[in-house]
């Protein structure tokens, strides 16, 4: 079977590691490795802030 461009990424709030509070709010998603090369960043709920946070990319 052929490989894609699309690989599955991790999304990690960056406040979490931040303010001390225990646990960390991870999304999972997908995106095309030749469009985008560069790491994603998105504003995502935080369940443990209780908010919407930065998100970043994480390997």
């Amino acid at each position: 079977m052929a490989k894609g461009s699309r690989v599955v990424v991790h999304l990690q709030c960056t406040t979490c590691i931040t303010s001390g509070l225990p646990g960390v709010s991870r999304y999972s998603t997908t995106k095309n490795k030749k469009t985008t090369p560069d790491r994603l960043e998105f504003k995502k709920y935080c369940k443990f802030e209780r908010k919407h946070t930065v998100h970043k990319e994480i390997k």
